[in-house]
């Protein structure tokens, strides 16, 4: 497994018919920077807005999983986010002028196709990982199970089972991608015929012919073409977990045994997995970097940030929530010239450190959208401060920045640091962008 996140080489496109709504879509996809994540923006709606590829942003999951902020939409994201994360593709911009995808022909394999056109380059970023402390098992009705064990690299093994036991099938394989492209990208979507009209009468599917999809009809396959694998069904389960779990946003060790899934399942384990993480990320000890690594290391930090010693107050970044919150990290010594007088015999880490700490986690924020490198943030006012416990050497502060309102360049947040997992220091911040 590479260690490094990895982006597109360049920009690349295609267009086709959407399997739910039946539009006509364009979609492009292309290169996003170290820490970006998988983001889908909307070019038919008014200021084109950007949505995260986040499991906690999953709005339905009914024959298919759609995202949702407010009033912006994205349906269907499970094929091509299976593609990209099959391919080992971290950070890219997925560009539509429509809510929904083209489905192509039910499969990965147009979009693997179209990032093998842009190209896959690494960056020099470590990935994110997370490795699970515990087995996470998931139960859902309907008689689906899904496990994900521990495991030093990542592997799916899925057994699908239809209704009144039909095409039962069993896959099990280690996820590269070299094998996603070859054995998983190439499975096609398949519906059961007696599904049609009511998945019809939902105005779901209005898309979809055997072009796209294989009809089982009885014991009968309709298709356009003969089956590319005899277990091309449980094929395609294993493409649509990759998909769904890509919503966690970070690379998982671990290996999945699945039964029955479906994407209602994969998003319970998707979202047992991200409660996990945020288990582990809060029990973490005062002097120690959550396991699997940092999204931004201090060389990522110095690329966005003007700020050098002595007043780069964030030592590294350790997650982003969408395109609102991020939580950097401050190693607090006693090495810090500020303690020489603040104060002899009593060294307290200044308050205003603490603030400028959070403006520069906001910053990094909005500073970490293509376009924006360069530009330098500047603290405009706070208010609401509030300083609850002092911060000594040794302690670890925990920056903690969400973003409440951005017009242009002008941005309020909420910021608070924490030690401990407890709130030492809070405040309202206004900063603004400007050019250097």
């Amino acid at each position: 497994m590479t260690t490094f996140q990895h982006t597109l080489a360049s920009s690349a496109s295609l267009s086709g018919s959407s399997l739910h709504t039946g539009e006509k879509v364009t979609l492009t996809v292309r290169p996003a920077p170290p820490g970006h994540g998988r983001k889908f923006r909307r070019l038919d709606l008014p200021e084109q807005p950007v949505i995260d590829a986040s499991i906690a942003l999953v709005k339905t999951v009914e024959r298919s999983t759609t995202i949702g902020e407010g009033s912006i939409k994205v349906h269907t994201v499970e094929h091509i986010l299976s593609a990209l994360a099959g391919m080992g593709v971290d950070n890219a911009l997925i560009e539509m002028d429509a809510n929904e995808p083209p489905i192509g022909d039910g499969s990965a394999a147009p979009y693997v196709e179209l990032i093998q056109q842009a190209g896959v380059v690494a960056q020099d970023v470590h990935r994110p990982v997370f490795e699970l402390s515990e087995p996470i098992h998931v139960e859902t009705p309907g008689g689906s199970l899904m496990t994900l064990l521990p495991y030093n690299g990542f592997r799916i093994s899925c057994t699908n089972v239809g209704p009144d036991g039909r095409f039962t099938q069993y896959y099990s394989t280690e996820i590269t991608p070299e094998i996603y492209a070859k054995e998983i990208a190439p499975a096609r979507t398949f519906v059961f015929y007696e599904d049609v009209k009511p998945l019809l009468d939902k105005g779901l599917i209005k898309g979809g012919s055997l072009e796209n999809a294989v009809v089982v009809k009885g014991d009968s396959l309709l298709s356009r073409e003969p089956m590319r694998f005899e277990d091309e069904f449980v094929r395609h389960k294993v493409l649509d977990i990759i998909g769904d779990l890509a919503l966690f946003g970070r690379f998982i060790k671990g290996h999945i045994i699945a039964v029955k899934p479906g994407h209602g399942p994969n998003a319970e384990l998707t979202r047992a997995v991200a409660k996990q993480f945020a288990k582990a990320m809060a029990m973490v000890p005062p002097a120690v970097t959550p396991k699997g690594g940092s999204v931004m290391d201090i060389n990522d930090v110095m690329k966005l940030l003007p700020h050098r010693y002595p007043f780069l107050m964030v030592d590294r970044v350790v997650s982003f929530g969408g395109e609102t919150q991020c939580t950097g990290v401050k190693s607090v010594t006693i090495n810090e010239p500020f303690f020489q007088g603040h104060f002899p015999g009593q060294p307290i880490m200044p308050g205003v450190l603490q603030l400028e700490a959070m403006a520069q986690v906001g910053s990094i924020l909005m500073l970490n959208k293509p376009g924006r490198a360069g530009r330098i943030g500047y603290f405009m006012s706070a208010d609401a401060v509030k300083f609850r416990k002092p911060v000594v050497p040794g302690d670890t502060l925990f920056i903690e920045v969400e973003l409440v309102q951005q017009k242009r360049n002008i941005a309020k947040a909420k910021g608070r640091c924490l030690v401990n997992q407890e709130v030492v220091s809070e405040a309202e911040l206004m900063f603004g962008l400007v050019d250097r």
